[in-house]
């Protein structure tokens, strides 16, 4: 699974699918470490696609005494997922962030020449009153 990114159409059916076995084998709901390793992939992905299969309604997250397990909700809400291109929860992250910094730089740019143009015109004044006190004089 590390070498081609799924989308979440994916990865919602081999999580419901590992529950299901995990569920059978142990006699218990299986907690979102097993259904990882199971799978191959990090809790931290894990946890991430189980959230948003909890949003959606087709497992429910109980954390309780014995740690966070895993129940299946709804299952057939998998097909109203949409089979979307696969994006990189990072790189999307990066494209965010990345327009983030244009629009800062573009906005500290713009109070840069602001104030450039305010200096100016303040040496500007001070000059033309020292000019007209010089001409009293």
């Amino acid at each position: 699974m590390a070498n081609k990114r799924k989308s979440l159409y994916d990865n919602a059916h081999l999580v419901v699918a590992a529950i299901r076995l995990l569920e059978t084998r142990d006699n218990a709901p299986p907690s979102i470490d097993a259904v990882s390793r199971m799978l191959s992939i990090s809790i931290e992905q894990g946890n991430l696609i189980c959230k948003k299969l909890k949003d959606r309604g087709i497992v429910d997250v109980v954390t309780g005494a014995f740690g966070t397990k895993l129940y299946l909700q709804n299952h057939l809400l998998i097909e109203e997922i949409k089979k979307e291109e696969p994006e990189s929860s990072i790189e999307s992250e990066v494209k965010k962030f990345q327009e983030a910094q244009k629009m800062s730089t573009k906005k500290i740019k713009e109070i840069q020449a602001e104030k450039t143009k305010d200096k100016k015109n303040l040496f500007a004044e001070i000059e033309r009153q020292f000019k007209q006190g010089l001409s009293k004089k």
